[in-house]
């Protein structure tokens, strides 16, 4: 008996040791990327935040505490990226939330052609940054652009040179990324609002609510956990705005359209000051940190669950 009871101990062990194996097999390669391109990076940018590492010189870079920091605070390209980077989520923020709400509402109501529609929302946001860039530079040209051209038909003689000025320039950037992004948060907002039983409507019927005020009192109230969670994305993501800012201005005209992510490129790529465009990054990581906390804070003022 004793003998039976130890085989089966021991084939159990072994089974329990080959599904363990399996497994770590499965989640080595997720794991070592993890390590590699993830973690090994954040490490390695908290290291050189603290050095002078430049260039190809990374391996003799010397110990400078928080001077790197120091810098940012009198630096006048860091201080102007910040003040884009801070005007440019103020606009990108609403706007893209409005729209995303306003095109959720209509598709709600929609019964024909809803599927058509929901793509072709969505579909800039799976287009190619690199492609959107350059139709819409095509789009916003102040010669022989068909915005210019129909302003000019109208009747307006000074029409703005849109990316080529530096009043325009941001702006146009927050037209194209309103336009990009609005479908996928509308999918979001519409999942939200498709998820909102519709017990409260009847209810609300019968003590003879009418549209607007079904709307205002149960729709947003009870889509604001949605909301929530696409006001932190959209804030994130519009400290994280590089790709248009690099292929249709490279920060320009000027100092117009320079933000911090594409500042610590042009300090890390372009200028080779690794320890300089590290201590930004992790400048960036605190401010998107502090603001995200803040709407934590704050949710319970206005989200109902």
């Amino acid at each position: 008996m004793k003998n039976i009871k130890t085989s089966v101990r021991s084939i159990s062990k072994k089974i329990t040791l080959h599904e363990n194996l399996v497994g770590w097999g499965f989640v080595m390669p997720a794991f070592c990327g993890f390590l590699v391109f993830f973690l090994a990076p954040i490490v390695l940018g908290m290291f050189f935040s603290f050095t002078d590492a430049s260039g190809l010189s990374i391996q003799t870079a010397s110990f400078t505490g928080l001077s790197n920091y120091k810098k940012m605070f009198s630096d006048k390209y860091i201080i102007t990226s910040l003040k884009n980077n801070f005007l440019y989520a103020a606009l990108f923020t609403p706007l893209t939330l409005v729209a995303a709400l306003f095109f959720a509402t209509i598709l709600n109501r929609v019964t024909y052609g809803r599927k058509f529609f929901r793509m072709s929302f969505f579909l800039p946001y799976i287009t190619s940054m690199v492609s959107v860039a350059v139709v819409w530079k095509l789009i916003f040209n102040p010669v022989n652009g068909p915005v210019n051209t129909m302003l000019t038909s109208m009747g307006i003689n000074n029409v703005p040179k849109w990316l080529l000025s530096s009043d325009w320039a941001l702006f146009t950037i927050v037209i194209i990324s309103v336009w990009k992004y609005f479908g996928y948060y509308m999918l979001i907002l519409l999942a939200g609002i498709q998820m909102i039983p519709e017990d409260l409507y009847e209810a609300a019927s019968i003590d003879g609510a009418n549209g607007l005020y079904k709307y205002v009192r149960i729709t947003l109230p009870m889509l604001s956990p949605t909301i929530f969670l696409c006001v932190i994305m959209l804030i994130i993501n519009s400290f994280q705005v590089f790709d248009l800012v690099n292929i249709l201005t490279e920060g320009g005209p000027g100092m117009a359209t320079n933000v911090l992510v594409y500042r610590i490129y042009i300090e890390g790529f372009s200028h080779a000051n690794i320890g300089y465009a590290s201590a930004i990054s992790y400048f960036l990581f605190l401010i998107i940190l502090v603001i995200t906390l803040i709407q934590f804070f704050a949710q319970k003022y206005w989200v109902h669950y």
